[in-house]
């Protein structure tokens, strides 16, 4: 090989490396570029009704976060389970569910964190039957099936309920359905009752004069948690401040307001004014930053599910909270 062809394809290799070179760096400013994108926006789960769902309808939140060149997105789902297994495949950064589902999700393993509370609504959830049902106490539902959502919050108001009766989860028939579904079985008369939690409940009252046959006074707090991803509340705690403000805000005025309020949420959830007036006077309202005693009484629910065999292991409650026991 000459000289002349060996100094060429040397300078050759040299253009070659810088162009590998800068499309690696490229690719790396893009890769950058597109982590911090990603975190320019807050993913927020919220359900057809509570908290979260007020806060969205004011829109204040927007405003507060767009000061820090943040953006919201606001994702809907049908009930708490499937929202944290947004929250668990990472598409949900925060969100609110009752009280079962946070501990269905800790045992898959999800990494989510208690942030705060709501006040105890015991009237806000129920067992119901049809109008003509013969089904008047908790008792006759031996061998009845059942409507609730998996995982939910009534599915624990349910547990505590057929206890209460002298009964278990085994001796009446679950029929596990989503909201919508378990309203159109239960109108039908697929299934003989229906544990439903608010807006649901008021609504279901209101159309098909569903009867209500226990609630949860004196079984079952039904308290709305509002949760985070792990990482998301370790890192951007300034955030998660500004959400709770808010949040405390919007409560305060619901609490005063709370005909105006429904006539504003009407059209966004498709229920009438008069149905939702009724939902958010019958809801105690009222915001805690998670306290130990909440945390406790989550454990007591784990506890139960998990000597019912409703999850695999013990649970720890207290290893879903940021400042964690040493």
């Amino acid at each position: 090989m000459s000289s002349v062809l060996s100094k060429r394809m040397i300078k050759l290799g040299l253009a070659v490396m810088v162009i590998l070179l800068i499309a690696a760096c490229g690719s790396a400013d893009t890769q950058e570029s597109e982590a911090s994108e990603a975190e320019e926006t807050v993913h927020i789960g919220h359900q057809k009704f509570g908290t979260l769902n007020l806060l969205k309808a004011e829109g204040t939140l927007e405003e507060r976060l767009a000061e820090r060149d943040m953006e919201v997105e606001w994702v809907e789902f049908p009930a708490g389970p499937q929202l944290l297994e947004a929250l668990n495949g990472g598409s949900v950064d925060f969100g609110h569910t009752g009280e079962a589902p946070p501990i269905f999700s800790q045992a898959a393993g999800a990494p989510l964190v208690y942030i705060a509370n709501g006040e105890s609504s015991p009237k806000s959830e129920a067992i119901v039957v049809q109008e003509d049902s013969p089904i008047k106490e908790v008792s006759e539902l031996e061998g009845k099936k059942v409507a609730l959502n998996r995982g939910s919050n009534v599915h624990y108001l349910l547990v505590k309920a057929l206890e209460e009766a002298g009964l278990s989860i085994n001796d009446i028939e679950p029929v596990y359905l989503a909201p919508a579904e378990a309203r159109t079985a239960f109108d039908r008369g697929d299934v003989d009752a229906w544990a439903i939690w608010d807006p649901f409940l008021q609504s279901a009252e209101d159309d098909l004069n569903a009867q209500i046959i226990r609630d949860a006074q004196g079984i079952a707090d039904n308290r709305e948690f509002l949760l985070a991803e792990r990482s998301f509340a370790e890192n951007q705690p300034e955030i998660m401040d500004i959400i709770l403000e808010e949040l405390e805000e919007v409560e305060q005025d619901v609490k005063e307001n709370p005909e105006e309020y429904a006539e504003f949420l009407s059209p966004q959830v498709g229920l009438d004014t008069e149905t939702l007036t009724k939902v958010l006077k019958r809801r105690e309202l009222g915001l805690h930053r998670i306290e130990q005693n909440v945390l406790d009484d989550q454990q007591n629910i784990a506890d139960t599910f998990y000597n019912l065999d409703l999850i695999p292991e013990e649970l720890s409650i207290q290893e879903a909270s940021l400042e964690e026991e040493e």
